[in-house]
């Protein structure tokens, strides 16, 4: 095997480099397959992990795997931060409570839905049931968001939908870090709770919760206007490590300490220039964690059970989990959109689009495998691997669906465009009717630009601040000597 050569027969260094060279490439390739199915780049990275892994080829060594253990903290601390930019005070206050309860209901009820099976149904071990529970909350927006662009919806069903999205990692962030605490008090617990197992941990959280907005103010003070744009990608990746290293020096999750540092940074400055330079930084490092929880994927311990958990088999408490999460998702979206007063077509068909799971996910799994430790923590990885993969398959369908049962697109010319909004129609021809419905779907299409991206525009402005700091370029210099 490759991998085996590598760690045997080169030196550290250059196995680390060859492996991260085919971890990016191979994750990129695999994008290349999955793009003509028309599924999400995630689904590709945590495939192609698999194929790299122990599992298929073996070409990465377990040596780097292991040293690897990091990239989860670092990959959470991006998506963490990045969620500050939706929790604004100007935008809640303005969209009420309404969205709130609705993504409170759903992520709150899916839980509930998965800790009933795991520990009521099936046994499970308390604390492994407790944390599989808290990730069943959070949802990938990803491929909901493609699908919406890819069919131009729009409406209240839309509008409701961006907004859920946006806020649902946020709640399932919360319920993770609460969860761990809880999971961690029983399990150290002798025959119940004790009052301190539980207070030492909500008191841990909460302290790096006001760390993290602590960390927002100095990030802001750091952030003058004068400030260079290459040097302000510089000070935001600096603060973040910082943040999650002292979180590892005490051995706790810095996932709210993040996001309180991303919202503090955006109320008091506003700046989501800074969120769009992170959001096109990040993706190589995206990538990465991804690929390296393919990696840690025991395709094995599916079709065995785990003992630290329970006697029932992974395979299929990933399956019932898959189902049930589902069924939470639709019911909680469902009383929630009831309770918060939202029109018929929202209420039957949000929990349709809220199915997919994957980063976030994916991410709070690394943590929590490592926090819970051995085979519990390997089969809690191994579940929401597994049942991600499924999430990303199913996902972008049930998404397409409940647009169309919403009536969030039209789905004939008739719909798209009604005689009533087209000028005398009673008097033309059935050929001129419909020109004239072409022409007014052609009017509202936007003009086709080859434009970069904001999160593009952001970087490539720090990029280019970066090479005139370094002197002037080669071109110029050529022109100056003539």
């Amino acid at each position: 095997m490759i991998g085996s050569y590598l760690a045997g027969h080169v030196s550290a260094a250059a196995a680390v480099v060859i492996s991260i060279a085919l971890m990016l490439f191979t994750g990129f390739a695999a994008t290349r397959v999955t793009k003509r199915l028309r599924l999400p780049d995630v689904t590709a990275y945590i495939l192609s992990g698999i194929l790299l892994g122990p599992c298929c080829l073996g070409l990465v060594p377990q040596t780097v795997i292991d040293g690897m253990d990091f990239l989860p903290d670092v990959a959470l601390a991006f998506i963490a931060f990045s969620t500050g930019e939706f929790f604004q005070f100007s935008t809640l206050k303005k969209n009420g409570l309404r969205v709130v309860v609705v993504t409170v209901a759903e992520s709150l009820l899916a839980s509930a839905a998965v800790f009933a099976l795991t520990w009521g149904v099936l046994g499970l071990d308390l604390s492994f049931s407790i944390v599989l529970a808290a990730l069943a909350a959070s949802t990938a927006p990803a491929s909901t968001m493609m699908t919406i662009r890819q069919l131009g919806a729009k409406g209240p069903f839309v509008d409701t939908l961006l907004q859920v999205v946006a806020l649902d990692d946020v709640v399932g962030l919360i319920a993770y870090s609460v969860a761990i605490s809880v999971a961690l008090a029983a399990a150290a617990g002798s025959g119940g709770f004790s009052l301190a197992s539980v207070l030492k941990p909500v008191a841990v959280n909460t302290g790096v919760l006001v760390l993290g907005g602590l960390f927002g103010g100095l990030l802001k003070l750091l952030m003058p206007k004068k400030r260079s744009t290459d040097n302000r990608l510089i000070v935001s990746v600096a603060l973040l490590f910082a943040f999650c290293g002292i979180c590892a020096l005490v051995d706790v999750s810095p996932l709210l300490g993040c996001m309180s540092m991303g919202t503090v940074y955006m109320n008091l400055t506003g700046d989501e220039k800074l969120f769009r330079q992170l959001n096109y930084f990040s993706p190589p490092i995206l990538l990465l964690f991804f690929v390296r929880s393919g990696l840690s994927f025991q395709l094995g311990d599916l079709f065995s059970a785990s003992g630290a958990v329970g006697s029932v088999p992974l395979l299929t408490v990933g399956v019932l989990y898959f189902v049930v999460r589902i069924a939470g998702k639709y019911a909680g979206a469902w009383l929630g959109c009831l309770a918060a007063g939202s029109p018929k077509e929202v209420r039957n068909w949000l929990g349709l689009a809220l199915i997919p799971q994957a980063g976030v996910a994916i991410g709070l799994a690394a943590m929590g495998a490592r926090t819970l430790g051995g085979e519990a923590g390997s089969a809690l990885e191994t579940i929401i691997l597994a049942s991600s993969v499924l999430y990303e398959l199913v996902g972008p369908g049930c998404a397409k669906l409940s647009l169309y049962l919403s009536k969030s697109y039209p789905s004939t010319l008739e719909e798209a465009v009604p005689e009533e909004a087209i000028p005398e129609s009673r008097g033309k021809a059935p050929v001129e009717v419909l020109i004239a419905r072409i022409q007014a779907i052609q009017a509202e299409l936007p003009a086709r630009e080859n434009r970069p991206s904001e999160e593009e525009l952001a970087f490539l402005e720090a990029a280019q601040s970066q090479l005139a700091a370094i002197g002037p370029r080669r071109g110029d210099t050529a022109r100056r000597r003539f």
